[in-house]
Order: C-alpha cells, then sequence, then structure tokens
C-alpha cells in the first residue's frame, strides 16, 4: 500500500494538490494522511494580540484545526469515494517541515504532495516559501503541483541528470512504479558538452536503467548552455508532464533552491515537480 502525506492550510492550492493525488493514485490501495501545522497560526497573531495567551491560542487554533480536517474528510468521502483508498487526519503544533519530517519517519511515508502556494502567496510565481521550504529540508520525495496545472496523466517525465549522484533504490522505486502504472517515458537529460561519461557516471547510469525497468527510457545529452533554460525548453518541445529531479549537496537543485527566491532564476513551472532527495532519512 502506498502512503501519501499531503500538508493543507485548507487553501485552493492545498484542495487542487489534493484533487491531483486522488487523480494520480485513483487505481492503487492509497493510504491518504492529511497534515495541518499550525504554530505559525499561534505565534503570528500572539505579536499583535497580547491579550490572549500562548495556551489559549494554541487550543483555539487546535480545535479549529481539527474541525477543518474533519470536514474536509467529510466532503471527500462524499465527493470522491474508493474502496481504495483510506482518509486520517494529522495536526501538529509545529512548524511545517519539522511536522512533515516527524510524521515521514513515524509512519513511513512514501511521497509528500502538495500545492505551489498557500493563502497569502505571490501570485506571480510558481513556488511560495513553504513549498521551497519542503523541497530543501524534507527527508522524502515531494510532489508540488501547481495551482493552474489541469490533471494529466504522467506520460512522458523529464528527469535532467548529471549521473554524478548515487540514487536512492527506495526513490527510484517509487518513480519506476508510477511510470509502470501510466506506461511512462522517463527522458534522462545530460547537460554537458561531452559526450563520453565518466566511469561513475556510467556506474550511477546503469543503476538508473536497472531501478527504472519498468520505464521507456531516453537518453538525450544538451549542449551546456543555461541550465534553466535548457529544461524549460525540452519540457516545452516534448509536451512533458512531469518534471524530477534529485535534491543533493552541490546539486543543481541545491544551488536553484538557495537562492533568495525560486522565481530570481525564471524557473515558473506550470507542470507538477517531483523533488527527490539524497539527503540521510
Amino acid at each position: 500500500m502506498r502512503t501519501v502525506l499531503i500538508p493543507t492550510d485548507f487553501s485552493n492550492s492545498a484542495m487542487h494538490a489534493i484533487d491531483y493525488a486522488l487523480n494520480l493514485y485513483k487505481c492503487e490501495r492509497t493510504n491518504f494522511y492529511f497534515l495541518h501545522a499550525y504554530a505559525d497560526e499561534v505565534y503570528g497573531p500572539f505579536k499583535t494580540h497580547g491579550e490572549t495567551s500562548i495556551e489559549e491560542r494554541k487550543k483555539t487554533v487546535g480545535n479549529n484545526t481539527d474541525k477543518s480536517l474533519k470536514n474536509l474528510i467529510q466532503k471527500l468521502a462524499v465527493r470522491e469515494y474508493n474502496p481504495k483508498h483510506t482518509y486520517e487526519t494529522l495536526s501538529a503544533f509545529d512548524t511545517l517541515v519539522d511536522a512533515v519530517n516527524e510524521f515521514a519517519n513515524k509512519i513511513n511515508i512514501d511521497l509528500v504532495i502538495m500545492g505551489t502556494k498557500g493563502q497569502t502567496a505571490d501570485k506571480n510565481i510558481t513556488f511560495g516559501s513553504h513549498t521551497v521550504q519542503v523541497f530543501k529540508y524534507v527527508q522524502c520525495p515531494v510532489l508540488a503541483v501547481p495551482l493552474d496545472y489541469k490533471y494529466q496523466q504522467p506520460k512522458k517525465i523529464l528527469f535532467p541528470t548529471d549521473y554524478m549522484l548515487p540514487y536512492k533504490r527506495r526513490e527510484l522505486k517509487l518513480l519506476d512504479t508510477l511510470a509502470s502504472e501510466f506506461k511512462s517515458e522517463i527522458h534522462c537529460l545530460y547537460i554537458s558538452d561531452f559526450e563520453d561519461l565518466s566511469f561513475r557516471q556510467m556506474d550511477n547510469q546503469r543503476f538508473l536503467k536497472e531501478s527504472l525497468g519498468n520505464a521507456f527510457l531516453f537518453f538525450e545529452r544538451h549542449p551546456t548552455t543555461n541550465k534553466v533554460e535548457a529544461i524549460m525548453d525540452y519540457i516545452k518541445k516534448n509536451n512533458i508532464n512531469l518534471l524530477v529531479m534529485v535534491n543533493s549537496r552541490h546539486s543543481f537543485l541545491e544551488d536553484m533552491l538557495y537562492r533568495s527566491t525560486v522565481d530570481d532564476i525564471g524557473l515558473r513551472l506550470k507542470l507538477p515537480f517531483l523533488v527527490m532527495q539524497n539527503l540521510p532519512r
């Protein structure tokens, strides 16, 4: 059974991510956990409402969270009944990243699926600050779904890679299962001026081939250029439905995520973005 965690702030973006998740795993036995972390809601208003104690705010927000989660489950149970799916709720007086990491380890989460923006996010950027923080620090795969993206089966998947990372077998299995379900193509894009691979790169490429045996694999090379532009151009020309990248020390994705904002580098994705982690778990 697949175990999926979906953080929600009850915004339209979060609901859109839930709809995408239910479609993505429509035919697979899946246990969905819906999480709301509310520490920011308690401490934020407290700064301007000195007459209310932390404990009072914590109790009030916690009760409201539980009611909202219960209402969410009731709506989904009526609207999206699927005998292959089970729904459970989680609430935490914690930050989003810490709560997701705690439950990812506690209940052995396979995948986190979330919206790209919260209630107050800038309409001009794809990824809100919470999404970027989850990408950077959560120690399991994270799939972010843009609000304007209309669900499509992930038939064509782009996986930019330099073949330098020792990929995690569990996370590649997640991708392989997805490709098997939808008979997907996975396009491994190597951005380099050099055609020949080192022994290390060849070993990692071979591991990819072995781990993604249920996908239709394509190995492509693109001359060295602006990597973001190369990726966006490939997405456009090949009608890609899902972008997959690996977050690791000194990786291209790490360089992107550690800039001041994702918007600064122009990566305004209009399709779902799966970030696999090469960080300790």
